[in-house]
């Protein structure tokens, strides 16, 4: 059994004891949590749509880590200007383990 889970603006495939790399969620490693914002569950040949979400439905999942990702560097150049800057960004993640997968009606 596994679900569709939005999180952070984006969508992940969630199933028991998977580990999903997400954006910022804050808590120290351990927290559990609550993924209420469930699109889809496939139960084998079972499958339940929500509109927009299923009724019931939520992923249960705890912290494993906090992180960033790796740098992203950026150049800017205009020619003939003297115009140049670099610039660097690292964005944070979380490492989430999922412990169950809710149902829900």
């Amino acid at each position: 059994m596994y679900a569709i889970v939005k999180t952070g603006g984006k969508q992940y495939k969630a199933a028991k004891d998977d580990i999903l790399i997400v954006d910022k969620i804050s808590g120290e490693p351990g927290v559990a949590l609550e993924l209420s914002e469930v699109l889809a569950v496939v139960d084998g040949d079972s499958t339940t749509v929500g509109a927009p979400f299923v009724a019931g439905a939520s992923v249960k999942a705890e912290i494993v880590r906090q992180a960033k990702t790796k740098k992203i560097n950026a150049f800017n150049y205009k020619a003939k200007k003297n115009e140049r800057k670099r610039w660097g960004h690292r964005q944070e993640m979380t490492h989430v383990r999922v412990t169950s997968v809710e149902k829900g009606s």
